[in-house]
């Protein structure tokens, strides 16, 4: 846990620390310009011992008692001063940051200072040069990667000297508050079970320790939920810096390539127009059409998604150019078309109307073309489908076809109606045969990963769901001012995206937008080791999808990439384990020793190649092995675009990935519905850190499934995901302790990832405890005395004081808190549960359990499809829990009537409760009544059925009946005279 109001340094990001004397570390005791020591050191060994904002010597009493004003030339101090610094592997990487207060001092003559460390930069590449054949030691400064910036004209020095990005913390005056509530939580919540425990209640013992226990593991869930949260950061990234540095006038574009990765499976399930849109609006994004190349990944290999692409690279012709005229947003035109707003708004151009026009004229006859192909597609013919040429679809038998690949577009191939190019559009569906495991969308995104290694090979990947279009055309932009960043990049895994949605009702009944952890959750990680991936809107480093660890980190030792969170002194690996820590070592070390590999003849290529054995860890393909050493990505332009083609079809075929690491090391990680979240555990224990990026136009946008029963399936599978990973050898429990480069908070935001589905269990007993209570008229609580009215008193002010804070601090409104405290207890008493079960008996029994597909398209009339009700035996546990508690609270209201005053204080505290359930349940019963006559039948069935029973239970426990003892009846008729 971070101290509050912690600066950060404004030359690397990371936190200023503290001196030997444990106060706040200050290098300029004039201006109090916050640096860390790290940099400050690296400033004095470079022989700048003067501060970067105001110009005054450092105090040299604050720098380890060194003289400040001295110029140290001798590189053996500089040395020991990085080896007694525990944050070397990470200030090490800091050294190339260039700060803002750099271009406030650039004049137009140049600063001393920028100069100074533009001429440290040559010197260092020309001692570089000489010495190809040795990697750099780890505690050495690296060169940049924009050596381009020595050749700058002054002018254009001041831009590219600014940072990138920057971090904001939250104000102290926000985040100081909200630390101290948490902590009088937590002290309030011992003093709380302590009362509980040592205060049974005896005549209820059974309800009390069942209560008991359930609130134990609630205090346990808050816990892993909130201490993640503890230091939150907003970061800003800056667009107009990134073009000034890499977008200079007159010279080729230096910004990094991009691949998209778009993955669709079912087209009658996820609509062709619907992905159609995704992909157009990737290839008309922000960013030079070089650098930019978009597969699509059919897994269900339909001849529907394939026709499709082809109308839509057809009409990006017209629409690519049309948005890069008018700087169109959103860039997908049915949701562009579909705004309600002034559309000439800012537009000046006198043609602009016209065009509009026309474009969606044109565009509204694509959606004739590909709705005529829906409706084609809808029965398929005895025979198979069959394309133009009158051979047969290789994919009619979607689970037994060969490997097929279409480059639509493409850099030098077609162009636009304006004669400009376009990115290149790329159809993919991997081969697959009886017999073989395909891992579903993991395995699909490996196959992109091969394929596009060997036609294009991007250094950076973005993956998007089908329904996910990209709605801010600078999205890539923003992502690449941290990647591209020398000193933020260097060990940057992925840049993510918060999910956005269209589409959902204002009121957001079902908590689609999962405001709560996209704008709370997601920025207290990105302070500490970065967010967890959540399966779309990611851009990743290709090298961390490889496997490698960060440049900046050492590999890890052989006894120290054991799972077991307490590992012996002995090792106990067996020669299997020894072999894949060598191969490990030998592809990290192959980075470094290989950088020239295009300097190599055939023949020592191959010979490296195999001497490495990297076929055993990346499949037998030599093309693309050597795509993987080419840590800035690219293809050769001497290659054979046919030889290119043929080796796309070999990596994509169902047994590449026998005996290699895909899966298990590299690429998306196997073993889980949720891939996601175990593909970014892997890279972050590898020690790779994330950001989390938040524009202020959302970057992406996409569909949710807005009623009850869709999105009760939507969370059993997220939940299922978690079990499986728990029960896996990748559990945040135990996995990766040795390496020790995973956050402590890290983990137990992880662990918090994979353990919430078995809150269901005690959830589910907590609502029922209310029922139960009424009913028998016992209760859970004990007569209250003054000290335990204090401590729930001071309990439920915790609670809201921290949720009050959470919102001031966030900027969440406390609808979209309610809304999500209401599904948590839906979805944990439906889902959850079923998850749990379902879970155990998938990885214990092998019992699997198929999904399908979450519709991506709804209704013609608006929210139309929030009043489906779909049965499914997930609905059953939340009805059931709200007819209890009805009957409870009927029941309690009648035996308090027969009671007497004395009943109704009691009955107070346990109507509440009950009242607690009904109303977090109350937008699930309202989603079940639906529309007038659309609730399904079963489900009249079923609730009448449970209140018959509960009803005759009710009337066995009597309540109207007064309590007679049976011994006072007896005596009294003996003592009558008959």
């Amino acid at each position: 846990m971070m101290e509050s109001g912690v600066s950060f340094c404004n030359s690397c990001g990371e936190q200023v620390g503290v001196d030997a004397n444990g106060e706040a570390f200050v290098a300029c005791h004039e201006c109090f310009f916050p640096i860390c020591k790290a940099c400050v050191d690296y400033e004095i060994s470079e022989g700048r011992s003067v501060c970067l904002r105001c110009g005054n010597p450092y105090a040299a009493d604050k720098i380890r008692g060194k003289d400040a004003t001295k110029v140290p030339g001798n590189q053996s101090t500089m040395a020991a001063q990085i080896s007694t610094s525990q944050d070397v592997g990470l200030h090490a990487r800091h050294i190339s940051t260039v700060s803002t207060v750099d271009s406030e001092l650039n004049d137009e003559s140049g600063n001393p200072i920028w100069k100074n460390r533009v001429e440290s930069w040559k010197e260092k590449d020309k001692k570089n040069k000489k010495k190809k054949t040795a990697p750099k030691a780890e505690n050495e400064a690296p060169v940049p990667q924009e050596q381009q910036m020595e050749e700058m004209e002054p002018s254009s020095e001041a831009a590219a000297a600014e940072p990138l990005s920057i971090i904001i913390p939250v104000s102290k005056s926000k985040l100081g508050p909200y630390r101290t509530v948490i902590i009088m939580r937590l002290v309030i919540l011992g003093l709380f079970f302590h009362y509980r425990v040592t205060h049974p209640v005896d005549s209820a013992f059974g309800l009390w320790l069942t209560s008991i226990i359930c609130e134990i593991w609630f205090a346990f869930s808050w816990v892993l939920d909130q201490f993640p949260k503890w230091s939150p950061i907003n970061r800003v990234a800056y667009t107009d810096r990134l073009s000034a540095r890499f977008e200079r006038e007159g010279e080729p574009s230096q910004l990094a390539a991009v691949d998209f990765f778009v993955s669709t499976v079912d087209p009658l399930k996820e609509p062709p127009l619907i992905t159609a849109n995704t992909v157009l609006s990737i290839l008309a994004v922000d960013y030079p059409v070089d650098k930019v190349s978009c597969y699509v990944s059919d897994d269900g290999a339909a001849m529907l998604s394939f026709e499709s692409l082809v109308e839509t690279a057809d009409f990006a012709r017209k629409w690519v150019p049309f948005c890069k005229k008018f700087s169109i947003e959103p860039r997908a035109p049915e949701f562009y078309f579909s705004q309600k707003i002034d559309y000439l708004k800012d537009k000046v151009q006198p043609s602009f109307v016209k065009e509009r026009r026309a474009m969606k004229r044109d565009y509204e006859e694509y959606k004739v073309r590909i709705n005529a192909l829906v409706a084609k597609a809808q029965k398929t013919p005895d025979e198979g489908w069959t394309m133009q040429d009158g051979t047969s679809w290789p994919g009619n038998n979607s689970r037994d076809h060969p490997g097929m690949i279409q480059v639509f577009l493409g850099h030098s191939g077609a162009h636009d109606i304006e004669g400009n190019e376009l990115p290149r559009l790329v159809y993919v569906s991997r081969e697959k045969r009886p017999g073989y495991t395909h891992h579903k969308k993991a395995g699909a995104e490996n196959a992109l990963v091969r394929v596009s290694a060997v036609l294009t090979n991007a250094p950076y990947i973005l993956n998007l769901d089908c329904d996910h279009y990209v709605n801010n055309s600078k999205a890539v932009r923003e992502a690449m001012c941290f990647l591209m960043d020398p000193v933020v990049g260097r060990d940057l895994c992925y840049v993510q995206f918060p999910q956005r949605f269209d589409g959902i009702d204002r009121s957001d009944r079902y908590a689609n937008r999962n405001t709560v952890f996209f704008d709370v959750n997601m920025k207290g990680l990105d302070g500490i080791q970065g967010p967890v991936y959540v399966g779309t809107g990611c851009v990743f480093n290709r090298q961390a999808l490889y496997g490698y660890s960060p440049p900046s980190m050492p590999n890890l030792p052989k006894s120290s990439s054991s799972c077991c969170c307490c590992p012996s002194k002995k090792p106990t690996k067996d020669a299997s384990e020894l072999y894949k820590d060598a191969k490990r070592e030998e592809l990290d070390a192959a980075i470094f020793n290989l950088r020239e590999i295009e300097n190599y003849d055939e023949y020592e290529r191959s010979m490296l190649i195999s001497q490495l054995s990297f076929e055993k860890t990346f499949g037998l393909s030599t093309v693309f092995i050597e795509s993987t050493l080419m840590e800035n990505g690219g293809v050769s332009e001497s290659a054979d675009p046919s030889m290119l083609i043929k080796e796309a079809i070999h990596v994509i075929g169902c047994g590449y990935e026998e005996k290699t690491a895909w899966g298990k090391e590299i690429g998306w990680i196997y073993g889980s519905v949720t891939e996601d979240i175990l593909t970014g555990f892997k890279m972050q224990c590898r020690g790779w850190r994330s950001v989390y990026c938040m524009p202020l136009r959302p970057a992406f946008k996409g569909s949710a499934p807005i009623n009850l029963s869709d999105r009760l399936h939507q969370v059993l599978r997220w939940a299922l995901g978690s079990v499986e990973i728990f029960l896996s050898r990748h559990c945040p429990l135990w996995y990766g302790f040795a390496g020790g480069r995973l956050k402590v908070l890290q983990r137990l935001a992880y662990i918090n990832t994979i353990v919430y589905p078995f809150t269901s269990l005690p959830l589910i007993a907590y609502c029922t405890l209310p029922a139960i209570c009424l009913l028998t008229g016992k209760f859970i609580i004990p007569t209250l005395s003054n000290l335990a009215s204090a401590l729930f008193l001071g309990l439920f002010i915790s609670i809201i004081l921290t949720s009050v804070l959470e919102l001031r601090w966030s900027g969440v409104t406390i609808e979209d808190l309610w809304r999500n405290e209401q599904f948590w207890v839906i979805g944990g008493v439906s889902a959850h549960l079923f998850a749990v079960f379902q879970g155990f008996l998938k990885m214990l029994a092998g019992v699997d359990t198929n999904f399908t597909v979450t519709a991506k398209a709804a209704d013609d009339a608006e929210f139309g499809e929030l009043y489906m009700i779909k049965w499914t035996t997930l609905l059953i546990p939340p009805t059931s829990l709200i007819i209890i508690n009805l009957v409870g609270v009927v029941a309690g209201f009648s035996d308090a009537l027969n009671g007497g005053y004395e009943s109704w204080g009691p009955l107070i505290g346990k109507v509440f409760f009950a009242f607690w359930v009904i109303f977090h349940l109350y937008p699930f019963l309202k989603g079940l009544m639906g529309r007038q006559n659309r609730t399904p039948t079963v489900v009249i069935l079923w609730s009448v059925l449970l209140a018959s029973v509960f009803s005759l239970v009710w009337v066995q426990i009597n309540p109207f009946v007064s309590k007679v003892d049976s011994a006072a009846i007896s005596q009294t008729c003996i003592s009558i005279d008959c």
